[in-house]
């Protein structure tokens, strides 16, 4: 899925900053994307935009709402539906990445029909995908690896791309979750990828490019986490990886949901990506390791650092606290 720019970042109702997590990071990585926001009587998120209501975004020329609101149980709450109407009628399109489906709710998607408006559930692929072949393919492949889930993936994929086109190079951030597609306005949301298809669907967003143009692509779950490891392996194989980076929080006592289970240790969980990487690309290998430290203070998460960069060789970065420059610098010798 393609979704048009400009934004307009829809807040709703929502009740604390965390509740608009979405759409603040859609203005952290891309505010060039971003010409306003529009929030109900009621919110208390704010991320900074100019406020609008759906007369002046038209005005402004947003071709799309983006829904940037997750609330309890990721529904789209009855009090929305008359602001996404307007919007439909002001000719938009409308994007959303909750469990509940726009295309469910009976009254957009016929009035979404009428005007030849899109609704983007984003969570919710709606192309086919081939069965992956593995066959070599021209371009360069990033791919994030991590101990677990929600370990800084997204983040560092996206720090990344920043350092990347920073540095003059040419490269392209490639979405594999809902969240990441909301902000990079493309991509395929891949725990909803029917397990056969996978690794087809990963090779169909990451296609023959320049010999010098980088996919920077959205990593998933772990390969240690018994939950989500299929949606792991399926992801690495498609990716195709010539580089990967090793993702980690270090004050987890125990995986993500699954508190009978252990993190692996760095070492273990290199080795078995490699494993699984070099099935498809034999020349893989780390170009460094990124650490959400924001459970550490300045001077543990320096140390931390310096150990794991001395155990390794390799960039041991919190990309919050000071950037990945250190691992484009690596990614060059490629």
């Amino acid at each position: 899925m393609k979704i048009q720019k400009p934004y307009l970042l829809f807040l709703g109702d929502a009740q604390d900053p965390l509740a608009a997590k979405v759409a603040q990071g859609i203005n952290q990585w891309h505010p060039e994307y971003c010409v306003g926001q529009y929030r109900m009587e009621s919110c208390v998120a704010d991320c900074g935009l100019t406020e609008m209501d759906i007369e002046q975004a038209k005005a402004a020329g947003v071709k799309t709402l983006v829904i940037g609101v997750a609330n309890r149980g990721g529904i789209i709450s009855d009090k929305w539906i008359a602001i996404l109407t307007e919007a439909l009628k002001a000719g938009f399109d409308l994007a959303a990445g909750l469990h509940n489906k726009l295309n469910d709710i009976p009254e957009l998607k016929e009035l979404a029909d009428s005007l030849g408006r899109n609704l983007f559930d984003v969570r919710f692929p709606t192309q086919t995908f081939p069965v992956a072949t593995g066959l070599k393919r021209s371009g360069k492949r990033l791919l994030q690896v991590g101990t677990d889930c929600s370990v800084g993936k997204m983040y560092t994929a996206l720090a990344l791309e920043k350092e990347m086109l920073a540095q003059g190079m040419n490269v392209s951030f490639r979405a594999t979750g809902q969240t990441g597609i909301l902000i990079s306005g493309s991509g395929v949301s891949i725990d909803a990828v029917v397990a056969d298809f996978i690794a087809g669907a990963v090779e169909t967003i990451t296609p023959e490019n320049d010999a010098d143009h980088w996919d920077v692509i959205e990593g998933q779950g772990s390969l240690f986490h018994a939950s989500f490891s299929g949606v792991t392996a399926g992801l690495i194989h498609g990716s195709q990886a010539d580089a990967l980076i090793l993702c980690h929080e270090p004050t987890r006592e125990h995986m993500r949901g699954l508190p009978t289970y252990s993190l692996p240790d760095l070492q273990t969980c290199m080795d078995l990506n490699l494993t699984f990487a070099r099935t498809v690309n034999p020349n893989v290998k780390f170009v460094g390791i990124s650490v959400n430290t924001s459970n550490l203070s300045e001077t543990e998460a320096k140390e931390y650092l310096d150990g794991v960069e001395a155990q390794f060789a390799l960039p041991a970065v919190d990309p919050f606290r000071e950037g990945v420059s250190r691992i484009v610098t690596e990614l060059k010798k490629i």
